[in-house]
Parts: C-alpha cells; structure tokens; sequence
C-alpha cells in the first residue's frame, strides 16, 4: 500500500477537473450518510482521503474519524476541519491502538485495491474489535476480477456526461493514460475480489456479511458489501 499512500500524496490528477473532484466527495457523503443511523454515532472514515464533504458528513453524526495513512493529506485534513469540533483527524496507527468496541460505523471505501490482500485481512480484523455489538463495516468500491478498466472508462464519462464534465473527462483520460497513475496501476495492480471472495474475507474476520444493492459512489460496476458483528443469542 504504501506506493499508492506516496502517490495520492502527491501532486496527483486523479481528478479530470475541481468539478468531478468534489461531486466525487460530495456523492460518496451522501452516500455514507444513508448508513448512519444515529445523530449520536460515532464514525470512522478508513483511508478517507481529502474527505473534502466530510463537514456533511459529521451533521449527521455525532463524531467523525477521518483516519488518513497519508501525511501530506493529513496535514491538510487537520487545517481544513479545523473548526469543527465533531472531526477528528488521526492515522491508521492511530486506528490501531483506538479503544475496543468504540466505533458505530466504519466506512472503508475504495480502499480495498490498493492494500495486500495481507493488509486487507489485518484492517478488517482490527476494525472488528472496533465496532460495537451493533455496528457495521461498510466496505465500499470492491472491483471485481471479471470487470476491467473499460468498465471504469465508462463509468467515468457517464458521470461527466451527466453531470457537464464530460470534454473534461475525455481530456483527462488522456491524461491518465500518460501519468504516474497509469504506470503505477500496470505495476503493481489493484487488487480484485469476486463476492465470494470478499464475503470469505469478512467471515474469516468475524463478520456476517451482505453484499449492498449499490455501490459506494458513481461507479455501478463495483460493489459494496455491509458487515456486521453476529448476534449473540
């Protein structure tokens, strides 16, 4: 992982233009909001990111945990949710000594690709000894071993297509195909799961685990699984 914690820490153009970025995030709070089910719950953000709508976010909570393995996205997150007192910005180390049972959600959301599947494993066990009896993991953007990168070229200009960015998504494909990112990805690759795959990971974490009838964010190719502590009869 830590080759793709370098890169997102970077001068990267992941993003096509600053609209897509911030429908990106905007989109992915709207959507881990619809899994918030308490304005007191406590909510853990795993490898967030720039989070940059996580002000929404935190609204609808009582507290939010933006943990970020990335120092430089660290730092930033730290200045810009400064003001408000529901966000607390921490990283992966710091997730790993936070106290058992602490925790109502934790989203983990297109995150799963760039770890080993060794890291995955570790995440997912600490995560269950965070969550309280009646928490859950939602772990979000899963790709899939059948659905390559055209399915992401597709999904991608039909989100600039709907919503006006799409001579902006057409030129940063190009882009793409040239950066650090496109080499990155041929080097190392993303890790891909199938359901049966992922719902075996979970289990072995003690999770009982669904697959969720949509994804996390635009991209309808993906998959998003929600998992939660068994019941105890």
């Amino acid at each position: 992982m830590d080759d793709w914690i370098d890169y997102y820490d970077s001068t990267h153009t992941i993003y096509v233009s600053k609209l897509h970025r911030d429908l990106h995030f905007q989109i992915i709070a709207r959507d881990i909001i619809g899994y918030i089910t308490s304005p007191e719950a406590t909510v853990l953000d795993y490898a967030c990111g720039e989070a940059l709508s996580a002000n929404q976010v935190a609204a609808a909570c009582g507290k939010l945990i933006l943990a970020e393995p990335a120092p430089g996205v660290r730092g930033r997150l730290i200045a810009r949710f400064a003001p408000n007192t529901k966000i607390r910005v921490r990283s992966l180390d710091d997730v790993r000594n936070m106290q058992d049972q602490s925790i109502d959600l934790v989203v983990m959301n297109s995150v799963a690709q760039y770890m080993t599947s060794e890291e995955l494993d570790a995440a997912l066990f600490n995560v269950r000894r965070l969550l309280t009896p009646s928490g859950r993991l939602v772990l979000g953007d899963i790709l899939q071993p059948q659905v390559g990168m055209f399915r992401d070229v597709v999904a991608l200009l039909s989100f600039g297509l709907r919503h006006g960015f799409l001579k902006d998504a057409l030129i940063g494909l190009i882009s793409t195909a040239l950066s650090d990112y496109r080499q990155l990805r041929s080097k190392i690759g993303l890790q891909r799961y199938s359901e049966d795959e992922i719902t075996a990971k979970l289990k072995a974490a003690g999770f009982a685990v669904q697959r969720a009838h949509t994804n996390i964010g635009h991209n309808r190719w993906r998959m998003t699984f929600i998992a939660r502590p068994p019941l105890v009869r």
